[in-house]
């Protein structure tokens, strides 16, 4: 008696022995996608990663706009302290940053009710960075009308600031984690 050749399921050409070890089907090196159980077809990924994606369309409106809010406040805030930082102030903006960061994620985690999607991390993380360039947006007007490269040094602080925080907001959103 001789056996039938398995083949991919997606690829009829080619011939397998691996299979999903989810789904039982055959699949072949090209489609085998790599998990820490074992190896699962497209099909079975794209299905579990439809799970992870909970966010509704509203989720995005209200996550925008309570980001936008809470960061024009910590960059105001830091603003109003920096010019009581001296030299030192260089060691404080990054505790401040990541925790105004932290904060605004932890904010929008509660007001979403723990949905999550990746294009709402990133809406978010857009309406962190969006609040701290309308905060500063004076300073970036008056570069633009007058040329004046020596009023961006006052720029340094709070790009500083909104970048951190804007990193931090995503990567506390999305789940990344740093030295696990």
């Amino acid at each position: 008696m001789t056996e039938q050749p398995t083949v991919c399921y997606r690829h009829p050409t080619k011939e397998t022995a691996l299979r999903c070890n989810r789904c039982e089907k055959y699949i072949c090196a090209q489609c085998a996608r790599r998990t820490p159980t074992g190896y699962r077809c497209p099909d079975c990924i794209k299905e579990q990663s439809k799970v992870f994606n909970t966010a509704e369309w509203y989720d995005y409106i209200t996550g925008f706009f309570t980001a936008l809010v809470l960061s024009m406040i910590s960059t105001w805030l830091m603003k109003l302290i920096s010019g009581f930082g001296g030299f030192f102030f260089i060691f404080i903006i990054f505790a401040i940053s990541t925790g105004a960061g932290a904060l605004i994620a932890e904010i929008v985690r509660k007001v979403i009710g723990k949905r999550r999607a990746k294009p709402l991390f990133i809406t978010v993380a857009a309406a962190v960075a969006l609040g701290g360039l309308l905060v500063n947006a004076n300073i970036l007007l008056y570069f633009l009308f007058t040329r004046d490269f020596l009023v961006l040094t006052s720029l340094l602080w709070p790009g500083i600031f909104v970048f951190l925080a804007t990193t931090t907001t995503y990567m506390r959103l999305s789940g990344i984690q740093i030295g696990r």
